[in-house]
């Protein structure tokens, strides 16, 4: 019985230490099929936001959501403390619970003690190893506590400057392509002198933002349960309008950067597909459909007024079309997922972007940033 506890004290005590080096120091996606981080997350995310949206209020719901990425992150990190601690306790009993106690008491909850004081480096004294063995297996788990926690130390930062360096160009689309960001807004806000060197220029920006994203999202999945500031933008949201925006550019928009658009669109339909394959999200249609014909003729009224011309024809509609298909169905799997919205091919009328709405503005911008405040902008 010793023998069969040691083992399955020892497997707990390695898996855990795998786990925690494949989520936190491997930089790098993990294929092996069964693994507790994405179990843990796959059976956690889904219940929590059915509850969310049948519990909360639409206008906190956003903010609950985004309380998820977080809090996950410390309930993950407790469960691996918790199993190293009892792995450990387990050794100890496996071994004849060789302590030495104040009351003379010895048992699995005494073992289960000194292990939880062990790691945490509590240094009570009140139960005290009293075997060559036990002195070894709380040196080696003293050790453990001190490293977990500095994996904790530096891991935690670099989540926080990796979520600061996506959010940065997310929010700098808000001026460029509206809020939320839109395809037509993009273009037609590029429609001034030099503007297509300038969408070169931000198309550009974005193939290297795809990479850097692809990179680390898939080295560091948890970061995609990390939501934005605002409720109507997200790092799905830029990416849809990112590569709506190079459909049309590759479909048949006169006088663009056709080849940058070429080059953008591959990394970041890249991103998606790879994202959808992380989080299991198998790609479907989405209905209704996004693009109809009416808003395909909506789009081109609305770039002819900004000096731009969107080729028409059988050609253009089908090449369009299977543009679409190379990324809508994995982008309204993941929207989904995590709860969030794919943004339209053509923006809103008399919608207010986020840098201007503020409710010490004019009646009208008051009136916009009173709808935004529940639930729209913050």
């Amino acid at each position: 019985m010793a023998i069969v506890v040691a083992m399955i004290g020892a497997t707990l005590v390695l898996w855990v230490l795998w786990e925690g080096f494949e989520t936190i120091v491997l930089p790098r996606r993990v294929t092996r099929r069964f693994r507790l981080t994405r179990l843990f997350y796959r059976r956690t995310w889904l219940p929590w936001a059915k509850m969310v949206s049948s519990f909360v209020p639409a206008r906190g719901q956003e903010t609950w959501l985004s309380v998820f990425g977080p809090l996950s992150l410390f309930l993950l990190m407790s469960i691996w403390v918790g199993g190293l601690i009892t792995g450990f306790a387990l050794l100890h009993w496996s071994i004849g619970s060789a302590l030495l106690t104040r009351d003379g008491g010895a048992g699995f909850f005494t073992d289960l003690y000194l292990s939880g004081t062990t790691f945490f480096t509590l240094g009570l004294g009140d139960v005290v190893p009293r075997s060559a063995m036990a002195c070894l297996l709380v040196v080696i788990e003293s050790g453990m506590g001190f490293a977990f926690l500095a994996l904790v130390i530096g891991y935690l930062p670099a989540l926080n400057q990796s979520f600061a360096r996506r959010e940065v160009s997310i929010s700098l689309l808000d001026a460029r392509a509206g809020s939320p960001p839109t395809a037509s807004e993009m273009l037609y806000r590029h429609g001034h002198e030099r503007g297509m060197e300038a969408l070169r220029e931000l198309l550009h920006e974005w193939e290297r933002w795809s990479a850097e994203f692809l990179e680390g999202h898939l080295s560091y999945p948890i970061l995609a349960y990390f939501r934005s500031q605002h409720d109507n933008q997200s790092w799905l949201a830029a990416l849809t309008a990112i590569l709506d925006t190079c459909a049309l550019v590759m479909a048949g928009l006169e006088g663009t950067c056709g080849r940058q658009a070429e080059l953008t669109f591959a990394i970041a339909r890249h991103a998606v597909v790879d994202l959808s394959l992380v989080f299991g999200t198998k790609p479907r249609e989405p209905k209704p459909e996004r693009f109809s014909p009416e808003k395909l003729a909506e789009l081109r009224v609305r770039l002819a007024g900004s000096g731009m011309k969107l080729r028409e024809g059988e050609a253009v509609d089908r090449k369009l079309t299977e543009l679409r298909r190379l990324y809508e169905p994995y982008v309204h799997a993941l929207a989904t997922y995590f709860r969030v919205s794919i943004p339209p091919w053509v923006a809103a009328e008399k919608w207010v972007d986020n840098w201007q709405a503020t409710i010490w503005g004019r009646p009208a911008a008051r009136k916009v940033a009173r709808k935004r405040e529940k639930g729209e902008h913050f």
